[in-house]
């Protein structure tokens, strides 16, 4: 058997709640935080409390440090979760943590999940903060500076967190074990293939641990390698959907087309495909790239951007997602150019500063005979009726405007041959205004 000895985890509690360490000696990870001279070092030694907010990914210790400290301090230890209480339950905490402060008895108060309050909501613990009637302890996933109040900030410290490497997540597997008194028949490349399929997550590294044991539970020969093959199957790397991970790898992604390396931009498209992504988002961010990042370089991006979009549509998942890598491979390999979208800004900006201004009245509609009358349309110049289907020396601009230039082609891949043209155009416009003047 896999596991002996008179310790055996119960089924009703999970290993990651048993095996939870008590104080630094148990705790792996999170070393940039911990340092022999770290203000949460100090804390978690018996220093001065101080309330403090935790940023980190799931299964980094988060609630485990919380717990630390509360511990530590032999102080009440408070928990909720803004997923499942509101200000009503936060102030009966509150109260009694008023009352244990005259006994001399200091109040801890981990709330998880604390960007799942409103700014408002958030409001409430500020004043018993401010006095010292709580020790506010936070947890969340999401980047504080968009999910909490500035005034909340202020009065706690940030710490971020970090997933753990591979070998932490051994060690905290080898910690379970001992503790759990298990038998040592999980061989060390069975500890690195669980650590490596939990992606910096010590709380599902310990889950999938658990899987193992309990297969293994009850049976003379177990079949290590199956069951730790079962126990992985479904695994997916961390992913939060519509959180910062998400535009952290997208963003990764846009960058490595942006920056022409195919190898990189197919690894961050893999990622995120792996992790659950919309396919279909994908492609609408692609098409984006092929525009903003390629533009008139190479107009053969957006099209080839768009007949993967296509053939995606025809194909569904998985066949139709090769026909998204084709086009992210093609957008990275294209020469680059954000000519276009430098030219659509600057473009934007000026009519934002400039208001309506008339259109001039020799480039009005003139449908009626009143408008004719009224000077619409007269004296144009019909561009194809002028030499090189060109009217040199014309305005196109409203009067209050000189001509703007926004669009300046790169000298790469196509944008060479059209600002070429666009020069030649500017020539003979010059030339004609000073033949005219």
């Amino acid at each position: 058997m896999v596991t002996t000895g008179t310790q055996q985890h119960t089924v009703d509690t999970p290993i990651a709640f048993q095996v939870r360490p008590r104080s630094l000696s148990g705790f792996f990870g999170q070393s940039h935080l911990l340092g022999a001279d770290s203000a949460l070092r100090k804390t978690l030694e018996g220093g001065t409390l101080h309330s403090m907010i935790f940023w980190g990914p799931p299964g980094t210790g988060k609630t485990t440090l919380a717990t630390m400290l509360a511990h530590q301090h032999e102080a009440r230890f408070e928990v909720r979760s803004a997923v499942s209480c509101g200000v009503k339950e936060i102030r009966e905490v509150v109260a009694a943590a008023a009352l244990a402060k005259q006994q001399k008895t200091t109040t801890v108060l981990f709330l998880d999940e604390v960007h799942r309050f409103n700014k408002s909501q958030q409001d409430a613990f500020l004043p018993h903060i401010e006095n010292g009637t709580i020790i506010f302890v936070g947890a969340t996933t999401e980047n504080p500076a968009f999910a909490l109040n500035n005034a909340l900030l202020s009065r706690a410290r940030l710490y971020v967190l970090q997933p753990l490497s591979v070998n932490e997540l051994i060690q905290v597997l080898e910690r379970a074990l001992k503790k759990l008194e298990a038998k040592a028949l999980l061989l060390p490349e069975h500890l690195q293939t669980l650590a490596a399929a939990a992606d910096g997550d010590a709380r599902r590294a310990l889950g999938l641990l658990e899987l193992v044991l309990d297969a293994c539970a009850n049976q003379q020969n177990p079949a290590l390698d199956r069951i730790i093959a079962d126990a992985l199957g479904g695994q997916v790397r961390r992913f939060d959907k519509g959180g910062d991970e998400f535009y952290d790898q997208i963003s990764a992604l846009h960058k490595a087309v942006r920056g022409s390396d195919p190898d990189a931009a197919l690894y961050w498209l893999c990622r995120m495909l792996d992790g659950g992504c919309d396919p279909r988002y994908l492609l609408r961010r692609v098409v984006r790239m092929a525009s903003e990042d390629i533009g008139n370089a190479d107009p053969r991006a957006l099209w080839t951007a768009l007949d993967c979009s296509a053939a995606y549509e025809r194909l569904g998942s998985p066949e139709g997602e090769l026909a998204i890598a084709q086009a992210v491979v093609y957008l990275a390999c294209a020469p680059k150019s954000n000519a276009v979208y430098t030219a659509f800004k600057a473009a934007q900006a000026v009519v934002q500063n400039t208001g309506s201004l008339p259109v001039p009245k020799h480039l009005r509609n003139a449908p009626t005979q009143l408008a004719k009358s009224m000077g619409h349309g007269s004296d144009y110049r019909y561009a194809h009726d002028e030499e090189g289907a060109f009217a040199a020396g014309e305005h196109y601009f409203p009067d209050e405007l000189t001509s703007e230039r926004f669009y300046r082609p790169v000298p790469r891949g196509l944008e060479i041959k059209i600002g070429l043209k666009l020069d030649e155009l500017r020539r003979l416009g010059a030339r004609h205004n000073k033949q005219r003047d």
